[in-house]
Order: structure tokens, then sequence, then C-alpha cells
């Protein structure tokens, strides 16, 4: 009897796979302008869908680094990648990028769909694809009503903001790049927009490189963030691992507020290292793997306003305690803002939530003490 021979198709396991490859790239880049150093040596991989954020201050190179992924500025050192393919010196046209500049740069002679088509229009793409594709991202970005046959002059900014994301998203690209599109809106709209972004962002999958130097506009949209400074990259993370665990004294400072505080190490046991603040002061420190401290050296650690409490007397030795005089107090809404002078002549601020009571935690000129759970003491590193 004939014996069948039966073919599996074994279904391959997920680790055996090859992982894909980052959107996009970065690898040693750098970009001088004649004696101006703007991008320093910067390696970098955003993942595939991922909104990513560079933020930093004026000046840092955030932008730079944008316009060499789009093509814009060539690099002078290092190489672009795109998908795994490197681009570098290739022209902007044929990268499969698309950038909303913060001018937004629509043409006003033209309506909402007609500036979105523009670029289907260039490709000539059928005209029946173009209105699906112009339709459906309309739709997208909320402008699918009366506002479609408006010209830029007659919507506002957050309308003008939507029409530039839609003409850029409408092309499909691999990736959209922005370079600060929400710098020109008030509070508000900006606020609201941010959420708007994001949404966008998720619902068509695209990879997002967003450019901003306002710290609340990267954690609110952010998967990841690279904190940039004088050129280089301090710190990538999750947005609550650059709130929560700065990697250096520019990202604890930059980022929201943050008390910066030092001191000579008393000692060092289970884990934590103990420093002394002040006659009566003393701060708990969990230590990380890679940081190593010995009694007496210099270490410098941070401390979340919001993680601190006030108290009227010393607290008990299982918390961070340090005594200070008020100096400043505040009224925000929200919360109430202390800031106290310690008795290393340090200044400190705490954020006191105002959801119990309308009277204030402490009135200025109060000695009061400062409570905080050694968990939310993180070290920095060694002082000099």
């Amino acid at each position: 009897m004939a014996q069948t021979e039966h073919r599996s198709s074994a279904r391959v396991p997920d680790e055996d796979r090859a992982a894909p490859p980052p959107a996009i790239e970065l690898a040693g880049v750098a970009k001088r302008f004649r004696t101006v150093e703007a991008v320093r040596g910067v390696d970098l991989e955003v993942a595939p869908g991922e909104f990513f954020s560079l933020l930093g201050p004026s000046g840092c190179g955030k932008t730079t680094l944008l316009r060499m992924i789009a093509g814009l500025e060539d690099p002078t050192e290092g190489r672009v990648l795109l998908n795994g393919g490197d681009v570098t010196g290739v022209p902007a046209h044929r990268r499969d990028v698309n950038m909303v500049f913060q001018s937004y740069a629509l043409f006003p002679h033209m309506d909402v769909f007609e500036n979105v088509a523009f670029g289907l229009r260039r490709k000539r793409v059928p005209k029946n694809e173009i209105r699906e594709r112009v339709d459906a991202m309309l739709e997208l970005v909320d402008l699918a009503g009366d506002e479609r046959r408006r010209r830029p002059a007659e919507l506002s900014g957050g309308q003008q903001q939507r029409v530039a994301l839609a003409r850029a998203l409408v092309n499909r690209p691999r990736a959209l790049l922005l370079d600060e599109p929400l710098a020109a809106l008030d509070l508000r709209l900006r606020q609201a927009m941010q959420s708007e972004l994001k949404r966008i962002q998720r619902e068509v999958g695209v990879t997002f490189v967003y450019v901003t130097h306002d710290q609340g506009e990267a954690l609110t949209m952010s998967d990841r963030i690279a904190v940039m400074n004088e050129g280089r990259i301090e710190q990538v993370g999750t947005p609550r691992e650059i709130y929560e665990r700065p990697a250096t004294r520019f990202v604890a400072g930059f980022i929201g507020t943050s008390n910066l505080l030092g001191g000579e190490v008393a000692e060092v046991s289970g884990g934590r290292a103990v420093i002394s603040h002040g006659p009566e002061g003393r701060v708990l420190v969990p230590l990380r793997p890679d940081l190593t401290v010995d009694a007496g050296d210099r270490l410098e650690l941070t401390v979340r306003p919001e993680k601190i409490g006030i108290v009227p007397e010393r607290p008990g030795a299982a918390l961070c305690g340090v005594r200070g005089t008020v100096s400043e107090v505040v009224y925000q809404g929200t919360s109430t803002n202390y800031t106290i002078s310690t008795a290393t002549g340090s200044d400190m601020v705490v954020f006191a939530q105002n959801a119990s009571s309308a009277d204030e935690v402490a009135a200025r000129g109060d000695t009061v003490w400062l409570a905080w759970d050694p968990r939310h003491s993180y070290a920095i590193g060694a002082l000099k």
C-alpha cells in the first residue's frame, strides 16, 4: 500500500523571523556650518509606526537633524538610512518622507481640496483615485464639510495646520517629519491639536518624527523622546523614563521642574546612599546598578516637586527630610507652588495639589520640613 507524503507548512516561530529594519536610522551623523558644529556624532533609531520627538532648546540641532533626515541638508559625516536603505546624498524628492513646516506653506489661491490634492496631481494619479484619497484624508482630519472649498485665508490656524497635515499624509509617505507645526497656535488650540495629532498618527500608522522645544508637547504625544543639547543627544527614552529617571543634569533641569540636590555621602547601605543635608536633614537615595558610590563621595540627585510633602515636624527615619523656610507661595488653581529656602542655602520647589482644602499648607516665612519617599530620589551621578 503506497504511503502518501504529507507536506506541512510549519509556521515560523516569531523569534526566528527577522525583525523589520528601523524606519529611520542615523549612524554617526554630524553637521558643521563652517566653524559651527550643529550636530555632533548622533546615533539614533526610530521604529516603524513610532511617534518620536526630538526635544531641546533653540539652537540644539534638532531642526538640522530633521532636515538631514528629509534630505534638505547633507550630513558632514555619517549615514542616514530609511527602512534599511542608505539614502545619504539622495535628494529630498526621492526619499519616501514628507515634511510639515511651522509656516504650513499652503497655496493661497487653492481651496482646501486642491491644496491636499496637489501632490497627487503632480504624480499623475487618476482623478477617481485622487478624489477618493483626498476625501478620506479630509475625513480623517475633520475637514470633510464646507471647509473643503475654502481658501487658506478663510481658515483658522488650527484648520490650516490640518490641511498641511492632510496634504503631507495623502501621498502615503513611510515617515512624516514635523518641524514645530503647532508653534504658531495659541495655547488652548495647541493643546487640542496635540491630541488630534496623536489620534491621526495612531489611525494612519505612519512613523512621525516631531521637533519641538515644548516639554509638555513631547511628553503628551510621544512614544519616545530624544533630548538634545548642543548638537548631542543627552538621553533617549519613553516620556516616563525621561521624566522620572533623567540621565543627566541637563535632562533633569530641562524636562519639567526638578529639584537638584547634592552633598557628601555619609554612608552606603542596602543599595542606598545617605546624604546629610544641613544640620538636621538627611536624604536617602537608591543607587543605580551602574553607579558606584562610597562614603565621602559627593553625589547629585533630583526629586520632582509633586513628590514632596510639606510637614510641620521632622519626618521619620524611613523618609527623606529637609528643613527650610517658605520664601514664596504661588496659587495656580489646581496646585499651590511653594519655594523653600533650605538650611544649605539652596531653594526647593514643592507643588501641593489643591484637592481637599482651600487653605494654604504653609505661609511665607514659616519654618517647615520637606518629606518624601526615598523611591522618588533619583541619583544623577557623582559631583566633581
